[in-house]
């Protein structure tokens, strides 16, 4: 076989060929440039009315009813009014319809997302002067004095006084805006490869350990008790710790409306999930309860007779846009990055699950842009930060949507939301929010009782999944997130430094060869040893290799080299004292391994760098000086180009069919053939001195030397 010769093209030629490519601009060109930007514009001429229409308003309103109180409750996790939720809602909804390319995911508020901006709100409030415990509507129906700190900052060009609210939501927008030009430039400049390093078992770990998190965040608001929010690290234990030290002081309507909610929801929940193949459209819980409850509240006037902490009043209509402020864009940069890339990540991975489900393809690149601009856009319209949800999505798929049209259905019903019914949710109780949100956890949260089959399938992952966990439960959301990145890198890594190393057996009668510990009755072959090595050689496991090699064939060349040195000496002192006797004088010589030949497969070593090239050169030649053949069979073009680059093939590659072999049988049969032509016998050149001479047999051998026979 004859490598075929690599086609050279200059680098100059193929940069000119890109830029012509890219650069060319023409009516046809920028019509498909438009209608990839905008896939809405394919999709919707093509759109089958008749067919597609009822499952998509039908998945609309249902998307539609789940996203209003969703997003009054996830207010409480971004530390932001119930509005500013209603608006992001509206807005990603729109957005995604025009740009997504995914029939099925729904863009919208994010548990998660809002529970990283909410941690990044607080900081900011805090760092600004501001009492994170300021309830002003609180402390005009107690008739208490107000505590609003007073805060100037610069809004675009004009300088305003902004008190919490605004400064929280000023705060919100900034880190929005950057987390979408983020992903902007990550689609820009393709790296929507970064998603790769988030693996399943790092994303799930990630969701329950945040889920922990969250729950951890609302029981203040289920149990009614007033506590300062936990800043930095280790928030959960500090939460914790801090909830069960004011635990005499929690409110009792709180308790009681709690228990009843998270009853009603779990037991609907569980009921749905049950009969959920006979049901055509998923029961609206969350609505129901919350409707219900903010009835009772209003009623009853718990706010007033119990003290019972409430929403308060959301607002009609739309707050006139305004830039995101740019100097508070420098205090969250950083904290901009982890929102973007868990933003995208899920998204994307949604995208494609959803495509692979149902026979379509997506554009993960464009998805990108997708996610990008719900977050840049919207930012001017005091929004905060969305993505794709999996609980969403789900319901949105199980009731018959065909097409994104069902986004513009659920964008629709959050609008009158705005417009008319907002006003209505005053006196809904903020444990029932909380209710609404700790329920909606179960799914991430019955990632436990998924440990033990985790484990069974792969305890390396099940490993990762313990780390990331523990990292965004008991240290913080973003560096759990980092630790789980990092931890199943070095996961790869350790993998990849201790692989497994096998001697290999033929399969009886056939040119197939397996692992001896593996497989019964494989046949061992005579005087050759296979050794297979089961991932890349490169600086960090050639030490690994090496040992490895040793301990399997049972001879270290090193070690073996200096016993017959030893031994050499040991015989010339013999000779030394005994000359000119005529007596017999036994002189014994080290026993010689038990095979000629080492057969290396080289199926499972992806790639050598320098340092395995080395490695290899260091072993052949070790072995030669013990009269043992090294033998590489099965390897892959790139590693045959690293070994003639590194200069183990000889000069000229001239000794290429002599090292390297298509297959371990073609090896072997090349090793037990040249050994048929090699004499088993020792022998000494005339005049040569003892070290000269060359063991040819696989024995114990004692030879009679004498001052007549030596020569």
């Amino acid at each position: 076989m004859e490598r075929r010769s690599p086609v050279q093209i200059r680098k100059m030629d193929m940069i000119k060929s890109q830029l012509r490519k890219n650069c060319s601009c023409s009516m046809r060109k920028m019509k498909k440039t438009v209608m990839d930007f905008f896939p809405v514009l394919r999709w919707l001429p093509k759109y089958k009315c008749k067919e597609y229409i009822w499952g998509d308003v039908m998945s609309g309103l249902v998307i539609g009813i789940i996203l209003v109180p969703q997003a009054i409750a996830y207010s409480l996790l971004a530390g932001l009014k119930p509005i500013y939720s209603l608006y992001t809602s509206f807005f990603a909804n729109i957005i995604y319809f025009l740009m997504g390319t995914s029939r099925h995911v729904s863009v919208g508020i994010f548990s998660l997302l809002s529970l990283m901006v909410g941690q990044v709100v607080d900081r900011e409030l805090l760092l600004a002067g501001f009492d994170l415990n300021d309830d002003p509507r609180e402390a005009v129906n107690a008739g208490h004095q107000l505590n609003v700190t007073v805060f100037n900052f610069t809004l675009g060009s004009v300088s305003t006084e902004c008190g919490k609210d605004c400064y929280a939501i000023g705060v919100a927008t900034a880190l929005t805006f950057l987390a979408g030009v983020y992903q902007v430039l990550m689609g820009f400049f393709r790296l929507g490869f970064v998603s790769m390093y988030l693996s399943e078992p790092v994303l799930d770990g990630f969701a329950t350990g945040a889920s922990l998190t969250i729950l951890t965040a609302q029981v203040k608001y289920l149990v009614g008790i007033k506590i300062p929010r936990a800043q930095g690290y280790g928030i959960l234990i500090t939460t914790w710790v801090n909830i069960f030290r004011n635990i005499a002081q929690a409110n009792v309507c709180d308790v009681v409306t709690s228990a009843v909610c998270i009853a009603m929801l779990v037991t609907a929940k569980e009921m749905g999930d049950r009969y959920k193949h006979r049901l055509k459209v998923p029961l609206p819980t969350e609505l129901v309860v919350i409707v219900a409850a903010t009835v009772v509240s209003h009623y009853g006037r718990l706010n007033e007779v119990y003290g019972s902490s409430v929403s308060g009043a959301i607002p009609t209509g739309f707050i006139p846009p305004q830039v995101p402020d740019f100097s508070l864009m420098q205090r969250v940069a950083v904290d901009a990055l982890p929102l973007a890339i868990v933003g995208f990540a899920f998204t994307v991975s949604l995208s494609e699950m959803f495509a692979k489900k149902y026979a379509y393809a997506v554009r993960a690149n464009q998805e990108m842009f997708a996610i990008g601009f719900c977050n840049i856009i919207p930012a001017f319209f005091h929004c905060f930060a969305t993505s794709a949800a999996l609980a969403k999505s789900l319901v949105k798929s199980s009731t018959g949507c065909q097409t994104q049209v069902s986004s513009v259905v659920s964008a629709v019903v959050v609008l009158l939301v705005l417009l008319f019914f907002a006003p209505l949710f005053f006196n809904l109780q903020k444990c029932v929010l909380a209710c609404t949100i700790i329920v909606s956890l179960r799914g991430a949260l019955r990632k436990f009782k998924d440990i033990p089959q985790r484990y069974r399938l792969d305890k390396i992952d099940a490993l990762v999944w313990c780390a990331t966990m523990l990292a965004s439960a008991l240290v913080s959301t973003e560096m759990g997130l980092l630790v789980g990145v990092v931890f199943s890198m070095l996961c790869i890594v350790g993998r990849t430094q201790h692989p497994h190393a096998a001697l290999l057996g033929q399969i009886g009668n056939t040119v197939f060869y397996e692992d001896n510990e593996e497989y019964k009755n494989l046949l061992p072959v005579p005087k050759v040893k296979i050794f297979r090595f089961e991932a890349p050689l490169y600086y960090a496991n050639k030490d690994f290799f090496l040992k490895c090699l040793h301990k399997r064939t049972g001879l270290d060349p090193a070690v073996e080299i200096a016993k017959r040195k030893k031994a050499e000496r040991k015989g010339q002192q013999r000779l030394e004292r005994g000359s000119g006797q005529e007596e017999m004088t036994p002189c014994l010589l080290p026993k010689h391994s038990d095979f000629q030949a080492i057969v290396i497969d080289c199926s499972a070593i992806s790639f050598v760098d320098t340092a395995g090239v080395s490695t290899l050169k260091d072993t052949h030649k070790d072995h030669q000086e013990l009269q043992i053949t090294v033998l590489l069979a099965c390897c892959n073009p790139t590693v045959i180009d690293s070994l003639e680059r590194g200069g183990y093939l000889g000069n000229e590659n001239k000794d290429m069919h002599e090292l390297l072999f298509h297959s371990i049988h073609s090896a072997i049969e090349f090793s037990l053939g040249a050994q048929k032509r090699v004499p088993r016998f020792y022998y000494l050149q005339p005049g040569k001195k003892l070290h000269h001479l060359v063991p040819l047999a696989s024995c114990l051998t004692v030879i009679p030397l004498t001052t007549t026979n030596l020569s």
